[in-house]
């Protein structure tokens, strides 16, 4: 058993332990063509290529990089959240064994985190339209911290929120290529990636995960596997 045992997990939210089946990708071809990106073309193309290679980062940042201009950023952003909102509203699923995966590591003296690239309108009405207002610790959005993903600010905020005693006591979770570099970045000990989400496990690897495992369930087990 290691002596310095995992404190806090920080997990990701679509893709990792909410079911995305393909939400934020529609949401984003909706803001898009608010912002006046043609329906179809190269310019459309590219866009397409950069919110996958992009995926778990602030979508602010990622519509003010792809447009290159404030008021067609924040068009798309407002866009994207109103559509966001209304699939989820529609339906959003966790995904499975997520909140027994949660309940297991807080059950275990585990604190956890849930962190997101969305505003906190749209992870508010993620957790109010599962039932989880109460599942985690922590729910940070990227202007809790001042930068999202793939900077390490929210893994951070959470440490200091939670007063978890080191970095190495911190275990993290992403489906992305984005939340490995943010964990990464944060110096958590554990930055796994999961294959529930948008990424490949060879893009996770090459990003520089830790460990991949098939979903939280998985991770958990592994942080609670460390407890002996």
């Amino acid at each position: 058993m290691s002596d310095k045992q995992i404190e806090l997990a920080v997990l990701d939210m679509a893709g990792t332990t909410v079911a995305d089946d393909g939400l934020v990708e529609r949401a984003f071809e909706a803001a898009i063509t608010a912002a006046g990106v043609p329906a179809e073309g190269p310019e459309r193309a590219a866009a397409r290529t950069f919110v996958q290679d992009t995926m778990g980062q602030s979508k602010i940042w990622c519509f003010r990089t792809l447009l290159g201009d404030e008021d067609r950023a924040q068009l798309a952003n407002r866009a994207f959240e109103a559509a966001y909102a209304e699939f989820a509203d529609a339906g959003v699923n966790p995904i499975p064994g997520a909140a027994e995966a949660i309940s297991a590591l807080r059950a275990a003296g585990i604190k956890v985190a849930l962190t997101t690239g969305f505003s906190r309108e749209t992870q508010d009405r993620l957790l109010n339209a599962l039932g989880w207002n109460d599942i985690a610790d922590l729910a940070l959005v990227p202007s809790d911290a001042g930068r999202g993903r793939p900077y390490p600010d929210m893994v951070l905020t959470a440490v200091l929120r939670l007063e978890a005693d080191a970095v190495d006591r911190v275990a993290v979770l992403g489906d992305t290529s984005s939340d490995i570099a943010t964990g990464l970045a944060a110096g958590a000990r554990i930055v796994a990636g999961t294959l529930t989400g948008a990424h490949t496990e060879e893009q996770l690897r090459a990003a520089g995960a830790t460990h991949v495992v098939p979903s939280v369930t998985e991770f958990a087990q592994l942080l609670l596997a460390e407890r002996g």
